[in-house]
């Protein structure tokens, strides 16, 4: 994954790679912004989880 990236990016990612569709939901309640690094993806999972 390239950073930074926005939520659309990530969910094309993990769409690319099979993620589990609990994962892509995951990511679809993102907050819509710049991740910067896979540190800040982890952190806004902890918020959706």
């Amino acid at each position: 994954m390239d950073y930074p990236a926005g939520r659309q990016d990530l969910i094309t990612h993990a769409r690319k790679n099979d993620a589990p569709e609990t994962v892509i939901a995951a990511l679809e309640r993102f907050e819509e912004k710049d991740y910067r690094s896979a540190a800040d993806v982890s952190t806004e999972f902890g918020k959706v989880r």
